[in-house]
């Protein structure tokens, strides 16, 4: 075996060839592919494949060659005809190839060097194009070889020349036609059967999304769309004819993007700049809408980039450090902790640059690796980033607050992963202050949120241990409308109720994990305990809103009076219902004993469960929100809720003053 081995490695004979034929290998076995052959051979590495979708970049080739000549400042019309027989037709009225001798091959007009061999072309010295998509010179050599049948027209010094070719060899020589008054070059080409199959076939809608986003790169082109109506049975959204010409360009695309979407801030962040060093030119546009579904596309001198690359490196580079150091500048706490992600995240984006001599990935080039790329487009995007956000203040503030939502959300969830790996294989654990009801179903269970240690020992003590949990907390908790994620995360009482809770909170609140059916806040009957009852209200419509839609939050009502006449008790919810008893329910000619509860700390056990915690006797109010189907009810309570609890305090003075003549009219 040993030796066998060394046999075959030294290229010898195997031992399975008797005669030795069979596993020579001698340099008559080394192939040598001429002309246009490889690309016949092996397609893949020029299109990407020989199937359907690969077939459609054919037509980006040579659109791409015309749109060259658009941005080179030698054409301003193209013409693209999708023709019933899959016959494709792209004219553009620029200088046209050049039809004189050429210098190397004298027998051969350039014309016929540039559609017969690879890597030829007027791209690569930079002479003729400044920028341009075609860069290997292999392009429109690549669609002559794959094509059953290709015919080119060359307009120049008012004469039409026209030559024929068929699977990449010339089937006529160049012959001059008759006088024309125009100038150009026109390419008309059938994909070969052979290559793509019988009935592969061009969609419309599919090239005609290839020319309308070419339109959309270079404003200062028209592009003339048209295809055989047979092309578009079924299809109701593809124009059969339509000129394609946008003055604002990205933007334009965008708009119509878009179509009516709303957006976080309105303007559009666009514009276009002369990079550095003479090196090209950028082009961007980009939104924030609402619903964050978002895109980036970027090109390279108007060749899609799918796959991304050193462009696309830049422009995040520049939007994030941009809408940091914006952050900083203003003083706004948080700013070090926004990623990438949490600006460009769910934008929509379109990006172009044209720059000299730029590097692919591969021949279909859908990524740029230029590494000059990354530094030149982030130069000039933070530069103009900076500007904008300067110049619209009120804009600049809510995308830097969105970013800072997401920044936070982003931290909580990785806390949350964080503690659900520790607590994967631990039992449930519950706040040490919490006094669990013994049921373990939630039908039928309550959970009492009560103000303070005092109140919970009375609590406590009242409850029915079977059906009814209590959770003391202490004093006023946070207010979360006004309070960063990070002061949530670390606010032990409010980590407590949601631990009690065990539904989780925001997107990730689950019903059926939900301990409790009925959720009461118990404060005391006073200003303060109303104070509380509203912090602790806010939280759940922020944190646990379908906790209130779902019907499981009340308010208890504890009596602020008690009042006594020999033998006769009865409790009073205020004033007001105090001096309704006095007059009903006790004899006027007896002195009545009136004691005011300072807390709940400070009622009777048997007086807490007589008046507010038995089912039987006591009154709950249920916390509900506005009709869910009622948009404008929700803005209302949103807003009302941000005005009194929010982060602007000249709001709540704002509400405390157009009601300062009711506040003056309250008995005190």
């Amino acid at each position: 075996m040993a030796d066998l081995f060394q046999q075959n490695a030294r290229g010898g004979k195997s031992r399975g060839d008797s005669k030795g034929k069979r596993g020579d290998y001698t340099a008559h076995d080394i192939e040598v592919l001429e002309g246009l052959e490889p690309v016949r051979r092996r397609p893949g590495m020029y299109i990407g494949g020989s199937d359907e979708a690969a077939m459609h970049h054919l037509i980006a080739e040579a659109l791409d060659n015309a749109m060259d000549e658009a941005v080179a400042g030698h054409a301003t019309t193209i013409e693209v005809n999708l023709g019933a027989g899959n016959e494709v037709m792209i004219r553009d009225n620029g200088r046209g190839i050049p039809i004189d001798p050429h210098p190397k091959f004298p027998k051969l007009s350039a014309l016929e060097v540039i559609m017969t061999t690879l890597h030829s072309g007027g791209k690569f010295s930079g002479k003729v194009y400044q920028t341009s998509g075609g860069l290997h010179g292999v392009g429109i050599s690549v669609v002559n070889a794959l094509s059953s049948s290709l015919v080119v027209e060359v307009a120049r010094d008012k004469k039409l020349w026209t030559q024929k070719f068929s699977r990449g060899k010339p089937k006529s020589k160049l012959t001059k036609g008759a006088n024309v008054n125009r100038r150009g070059t026109t390419i008309t080409f059938t994909p070969d059967t052979q290559i793509f199959g019988e009935d592969s076939r061009f969609k419309a809608a599919n090239v005609y999304r290839m020319v309308r986003s070419k339109a959309y790169l270079f404003e200062g082109v028209k592009v003339r769309w048209s295809c055989d109506k047979s092309l578009l049975k079924g299809d109701d959204k593809t124009p059969a004819e339509e000129e394609l010409h946008f003055a604002n360009g990205l933007r334009d695309y965008l708009t119509h993007v878009l179509n009516g979407r709303q957006r976080l801030i309105e303007p559009f962040f666009a514009g276009a700049a002369d990079l550095a060093e003479d090196a090209g030119r950028v082009e961007w546009a980009m939104c924030w809408p609402d619903d964050e579904q978002g895109f980036l596309n970027s090109y390279c001198n108007t060749v899609p980039t799918p796959e991304g690359g050193t462009h696309e490196q830049g422009l995040r580079t520049a939007l994030l450090r941009g809408l940091k150091a914006y952050g900083e500048m203003t003083n706004t706490k948080g700013a070090g902790s926004i990623s990438g992600e949490d600006v460009w995240g769910g934008a929509c984006i379109m990006l172009s640059v044209f720059i000299k001599d730029p590097q692919f990935q591969g021949q279909t080039k859908e990524k740029l690796v230029s590494v000059q790329a990354a530094r030149l487009v982030e130069t000039v995007v933070k530069d103009n980033f900076d500007h904008w956000l300067s110049g619209d203040v009120a804009n600049a503030k809510i995308l830097l607050e969105t970013a800072l939502a997401r920044a936070n959300e982003r931290a909580r969830k990785k806390q949350d992963q964080d503690l659900s790996r520790k607590s994967a294989t631990k039992k449930l654990r519950l706040p040490g202050k919490l006094a669990d009801c013994t049921k373990t179903s939630p039908i039928g269970t309550e959970l009492f949120i009560v103000e303070g240690d005092s109140a919970g020992g009375s609590a406590k003590q009242a409850r029915r241990r079977e059906t009814q949990a209590i959770l003391p907390l202490r004093g006023k908790i946070l207010n979360v409308a006004s309070a960063t994620d990070d002061k949530l995360r670390a606010n032990q009482e409010l980590q407590d109720l949601i631990e009690a809770l065990g539904c989780g909170i925001r997107d990730r609140y689950n019903e059926s994990k939900l301990r409790y059916e009925r959720i009461i806040i118990m404060t005391d009957a006073d200003v303060d305990g109303a104070h509380i009852a509203s912090l602790l209200m806010t939280f759940f419509y922020r944190e646990v809103r379908p906790l209130i839609e779902n019907g499981h939050l009340y308010l208890a009502q504890p009596p602020l009076y008690r009042l006594s006449q020999r033998g006769t008790t009865a409790y009073a919810m205020d004033d007001a219902h105090k001096d309704e008893l006095i007059k009903s329910t006790f004899d006027s000619r007896g002195k009545v004993d009136v004691s005011r509860f300072k807390g709940l700390g400070e009622m009777p056990p048997a007086q807490l469960k007589e008046t507010t915690m038995d089912p039987a006797r006591r009154t709950l109010l249920k916390v509900v929100l506005a009709d869910a189907s009622a948009k404008s009810e929700q803005r209302a309570t949103a807003n009302l809720v941000e005005q009194l609890m929010g982060r602007k305090p000249e709001e709540r003075f704002k509400f405390i003053q157009e009601r300062a003549k009711f506040a003056g009219d309250l008995d005190f």
